[in-house]
């Protein structure tokens, strides 16, 4: 899809489809106003959000149709809601054949933000996950270009980097786990890292090994599939003005069987996506590449694939991790707490002074926030504070956890410094209490993606599959700070 400003007035614009929003109970002052009138008087057209209404051979324009896209409550409306508003256009007209798509923005909404969110919305809303359909008539209608009126070239570019760095990651966690294996995520993040000028190093498993991340290894030797620890660096050109270090760190199990503590066989094929806090963190990093922050900025995915093969850990064994501490494995299933405390110390390593991970972790979450909100951990508020905050302006709804001492007590092995799991009870926020025992006073968020990070149906705006959830947020958090 072709992104870009438009500059013509609106009665000039030639596209298959112009698009203005119009809000509840307030129809748009526009061209063809006496048509949009009549739509409202009908009642064909209130304004609700997300509701869609076309006018063909508009009077006074171009265009060839006039959309109408309701916004919902005008006071309500903010840079999330035109995100989705904007994809559930495109989706709309692309089923109709609509190649060509201008969005017209009123004045109070041709901010940057703005501008950005549109552009998202459309490319977001563009991706298909038929990659492996061989129906003929796949192509057949796709939208080649979508400009947006008013606003600024910055905002189109923002948007267009962010989508895109967006988009990179649903593909990576919609591939099946035949296609995309740990050492083939190393591989995706290699090219990834040289198209963008990024520094990138790929950790084996006998370097692994070698420096003793025990509890990593323990979840990739039952899988034929070697595992790895991608990492990867952006420095900003200019000297930084802290000695502030952001590290972000994704959980990458290409595909999660729950190993000997197997899972049931009911919707273990979505399990593909157990990698998408990795897959996130990767795009991330593709964004930060072009936005160019002034902090330092370092990814770390570890990646495995947790099967039940005749090497596999069992429950019980016990596993040294790379900071030293001994972890008692009660259940295989909890595998992705056991490969991020190795990266996170690994970052630390690094010299990564903040510390973000992202995971799809805990059935509990879903229990806990359902599919709207990510659950956040932490054990520096200042620190979740500025997350939150980014997390609020690209419209990431993100929700605090809290991590009482009482909860860490039911981690206590007989046998180890700990165990994995923490009982039935709780256990989004267990799961977080094993990380933070890793993590030391470094300040860090733990996010907990599992609920919001696939689409088990489309929405309006956005395929089934993968989200992407996360990625703005890192991208404005690094770039804010």
């Amino acid at each position: 899809m072709d992104v870009k400003l438009e500059t013509r007035a609106v009665p000039q614009v030639d596209s298959d489809a112009l698009v203005i929003v119009g809000f509840e109970g307030t129809p748009p002052q526009a061209a063809a106003a006496d048509q949009i009138q009549e739509l409202y008087d009908s009642g064909e057209f209130s304004g609700k959000a997300l509701e869609i209404a076309i006018l063909h051979r508009p009077a006074g324009l171009k265009a060839k149709r006039l959309v109408l896209a309701g916004g919902g409550k005008r006071d309500k409306f903010d840079a999330a809601e035109l995100r989705k508003l904007t994809g559930a256009v495109v989706r709309s007209l692309k089923s109709k054949g609509v190649r060509a798509i201008t969005l017209a923005l009123e004045e109070p909404f041709r901010s940057d933000d703005f501008v950005a969110s549109a552009v998202e919305g459309a490319v977001l809303a563009d991706l298909e996950n038929d990659r492996y359909k061989t129906d003929p008539k796949k192509n057949e209608k796709q939208v080649e270009s979508f400009a947006v009126l008013g606003g600024s070239q910055a905002g189109v570019d923002r948007g267009r980097v962010i989508a895109e760095a967006q988009n990179f990651s649903r593909d990576l966690a919609n591939e099946p786990a035949n296609v995309l294996t740990p050492m083939v995520l190393a591989e995706h993040a290699k090219k990834m890292a040289a198209e963008f000028g990024l520094e990138c190093e790929v950790l084996d498993q006998d370097r692994m090994r070698q420096l003793g991340m025990g509890a990593l290894l323990g979840v990739a030797q039952g899988s034929a599939e070697p595992p790895a620890l991608i990492v990867i660096r952006y420095k900003p050109a200019s000297a930084p003005k802290s000695k502030d270090h952001l590290g972000l760190i994704g959980k990458g199990v290409t595909f999660d069987t729950g190993g000997i503590s197997i899972k049931p066989s009911e919707g273990m094929e979505k399990m593909r996506y157990d990698m998408a806090g990795g897959a996130a963190v990767l795009g991330a990093m593709r964004a930060i590449a072009q936005i160019k922050p002034s902090i330092p900025v370092t990814a770390l995915v570890p990646t495995v694939e947790n099967m039940p093969g005749s090497k596999a850990q069992r429950p019980g064994d016990i596993v040294t991790s790379l900071s030293g501490k001994t972890v008692e494995v009660l259940n295989t299933d909890a595998e992705g707490r056991l490969i991020l405390i190795d990266a996170l110390t690994y970052a630390q390593r690094l010299g990564c002074t903040h510390l973000v991970d992202a995971a799809t972790l805990t059935g509990a979450i879903v229990v806990a926030l359902g599919s709207v909100n990510v659950g956040a951990f932490t054990n520096n508020e200042a620190f979740l504070n500025k997350l939150l905050a980014a997390a609020k302006v690209e419209g990431e709804k993100t929700w605090q956890l809290p991590m009482d001492e009482e909860y860490k007590e039911l981690l206590k092995s007989s046998f180890a410094d700990l165990h994995n799991i923490g009982g039935r009870s709780g256990g989004s926020i267990t799961a977080a209490w094993f990380i933070r025992d890793f993590v030391g006073e470094t300040p860090w968020v733990h996010l907990d993606i599992a609920g919001t990070a696939w689409l088990d149906d489309a929405k309006p705006y956005m395929a089934k599959g993968a989200t992407g959830v996360g990625l703005r947020t890192f991208v404005r958090l690094a770039e804010s700070w």
